[in-house]
C-alpha cells in the first residue's frame, strides 16, 4: 500500500494536472495526441468518446504492463481524479474569445501539466495509460521522447482518422515530455515506477 506521503503527491498532482488539462481544453488551440487518437476512433468507429477513452486506456495499460510498467492504485486514481477536477474547471470556466487569452490559457498550461504529471508519477503509485506507455520505453529511450513519441503517434493516428490537430497539439508532442523531466529534476522527483517514492 502506498505510505501517506505517496498517497498526498499521488492527489495533488493529479489535481495539478487536471487543472493543466482543463487550461489545455479551454485554450481550444488543440488537444493533447492521446485524446486526438481517442477522438479520431470515436469519429471513425461510432462509439462514444468514454468508451473509446476505456478501451485505447486498457489497450496502453497493457502495452506498459508487458514491458514491466505495472498497474497500481495511482494508475486508476489517475483517470478518476483528473476526470473530475477537467468537469468541474470546465463547469466553472469557458473559453475566451479574444485568440490572446487563449493564447496565453495554452502557455499557462504547460507548466501546470509538466508539475501534475512529475507530481504524480512521482508517487510511485502507478502510471496512467499515455505516461506508462512512454515509461515502457524507457529504457531504451528517455522518457521525454518516448512520451513524445506517444503524443505525436496518437496525434498523427487520431488526424487520419478524422480528428483535428493544432497549435496545443503540436506543443504537447514536442515540449511536454522535456518539461516533464526538467520539472522532475528540480522537485527531485523520479517518474519511473517501481519503488517507494524518494529523490533522484
Amino acid at each position: 500500500m502506498p505510505s501517506g506521503r505517496q498517497f498526498l503527491l499521488l492527489l495533488a498532482g493529479c489535481v495539478v494536472l487536471g487543472v493543466g488539462v482543463s487550461l489545455l481544453l479551454l485554450a481550444d488551440l488543440g488537444s493533447d495526441g492521446y485524446s486526438t487518437l481517442v477522438n479520431g476512433i470515436s469519429l471513425r468507429s461510432g462509439l462514444s468518446f468514454a468508451v473509446v477513452n476505456l478501451l485505447v486506456g486498457a489497450a496502453l495499460v497493457l502495452l506498459a504492463a508487458a514491458r514491466g510498467v505495472r498497474p497500481g492504485p495511482g494508475t486508476v486514481v489517475q483517470v478518476v481524479l483528473v476526470g473530475i477536477t477537467v468537469s468541474v474547471c470546465l463547469d466553472l470556466l469557458s473559453t475566451p474569445d479574444e485568440l490572446a487569452l487563449r493564447a496565453l490559457l495554452l502557455v499557462a498550461a504547460f507548466p501546470v501539466l509538466a508539475v501534475g504529471i512529475a507530481m504524480y508519477l512521482g508517487s510511485h503509485t502507478g502510471a496512467g495509460p499515455a505516461e506508462g506507455a512512454a515509461l515502457a520505453w524507457d529504457p531504451p529511450v528517455p522518457f521525454r521522447w518516448s512520451y513524445s513519441a506517444v503524443q505525436g503517434g496518437g496525434a498523427v493516428i487520431g488526424w487520419l482518422l478524422g480528428a483535428t490537430i493544432g497549435v496545443g497539439t503540436l506543443a504537447v508532442i514536442f515540449l511536454l515530455g522535456p518539461a516533464v523531466e526538467l520539472v522532475s529534476r528540480r522537485l527531485h522527483l523520479d517518474v519511473h515506477q517501481g519503488g517507494p517514492a524518494a529523490p533522484d
